[in-house]
């Protein structure tokens, strides 16, 4: 063969072999590489787990707020000053303890008046009877007109009702001397008592102290529509079956601090509509409270069980990520390759979480080796245990 042609063959071979075919743009090189040449790469090795369905006890978490069944600002009924303080602040009291006392002189006067009016008007009504009487028996003897009798009788009719009357007011100063003592409406603790010994105090005045009762407990909580439908679903029943004491699901709170209380509370009110304002719907469920850990006024994380366990899809939270749009999986696709797939989760279950859309069960999800695929990838996959494992 000539020298020339075979040096044109040999270009040619190592054109074809070595380079790339070159695409000149305007200022810019873009470099083609053939498809034989990805085939090429080696598939990166990556552990999978299996998405899997077990039944659970499912629930639905709500932030609830703390309200006492019973809480009173203790207000004087009476007028007068201040004459006792009988309790410390913060005290637990019982129903019917003393708390306060104003003094009572000026209305046990004013029983004492009562009880010398009604003593008159009780004589009043004995005259009245005896004249009566006395004028009936003159009718009928025949020395007397019957307008007489009319007369006794009108006056003794007078004479009962200012009986009555004079009674009436001494209940009445009676009463009044009885709010000079303040005592407890209903077992609880106190807060900080905002009078003091000598203030003049009454009906219009600030209140004394406010009294909470702490146990039971109740904590109100607010359903969306949506949520509402969704709780019903999961517990397989209708509003009413939510504060009847067979059906009502069992209530779990978290404490500010994170951890759970050990009793468990029941729904026992549930309003008749939905608010149009804030498209929600009020529920309480009531707790025994009995260390007094829950207190009024306290924000809570409420947490409602469904009765019967309920099949749910699980995935690990190790093959779980987190983006702009939300959160995703990478998936091994029958053929090998990596597919990012955004899901709806769930609760935690263990280290596993539950998966309310996106998977299906059996599906691969990669959870070791993430940091080295993508999506389109080819890969190979190795069966991890599960999460929870």
């Amino acid at each position: 063969m000539p020298p020339i042609r075979r040096a044109a063959r040999t270009f040619a071979t190592a054109a074809t072999v070595l380079m790339p075919i070159l695409y000149i743009g305007a200022g810019s090189l873009t470099v083609a590489v053939p498809a034989a040449a990805q085939q090429a790469q080696p598939a990166v090795a990556v552990a999978v787990a299996a998405v899997w369905s077990e039944p659970l006890i499912d629930e639905s978490r709500f932030i609830g707020q703390a309200r006492a069944i019973d809480e009173v600002q203790i207000l004087p009924r009476v007028s007068g000053f201040l004459e006792a303080v009988l309790v410390r602040d913060g005290a637990e009291v019982a129903e019917g303890d003393p708390l306060f006392r104003i003094e009572p002189h000026a209305y046990q006067a004013a029983v004492d008046a009562r009880k010398a009016e009604l003593a008159g008007a009780q004589a009043n009504l004995d005259l009245a009877i005896i004249e009566r009487e006395r004028r009936e028996e003159l009718l009928r003897r025949g020395t007397t007109p019957q307008r007489e009798v009319d007369i006794a009788r009108a006056n003794e009719a007078v004479a009962s009702a200012a009986v009555e009357g004079a009674r009436a007011a001494l209940r009445t100063a009676e009463l009044n001397l009885g709010y000079t003592q303040i005592a407890a409406p209903f077992p609880g603790r106190i807060g900080a008592v905002a009078r003091s010994v000598g203030d003049l105090v009454g009906p219009g005045s600030a209140p004394l102290v406010r009294l909470v009762r702490e146990r039971p407990m109740r904590v109100a909580f607010s359903l969306s529509e949506r949520q509402l439908i969704r709780v019903l679903e999961v517990l397989k029943a209708d509003v009413t079956d939510l504060t009847d004491p067979a059906l009502t699901p069992e209530v779990f709170l978290n404490l500010p601090n994170g951890r759970q209380l050990d009793e468990a509370g029941r729904v026992v009110f549930i309003d008749n509509r939905i608010d149009p304002t804030t498209g929600t719907i009020t529920l309480m469920a009531e707790f025994p409270n009995a260390d007094r850990l829950i207190v009024d006024g306290a924000f809570l994380d409420v947490r409602i069980r469904s009765l019967e366990p309920v099949e749910r899809l699980l995935v690990p939270q190790a093959a779980m990520q987190r983006d702009q749009r939300g959160d995703f999986a990478l998936v091994v696709t029958p053929d090998g390759r990596v597919e990012q797939r955004y899901v709806t989760l769930g609760r935690q279950n263990g280290t596993a979480v539950v998966v309310e859309d996106g998977m299906r069960e059996g599906e691969l999800v990669i959870v070791e080796g993430l940091q080295r695929v993508r999506p389109g990838v080819q890969v190979e996959a190795v069966l991890a245990g599960r999460g929870e494992e």
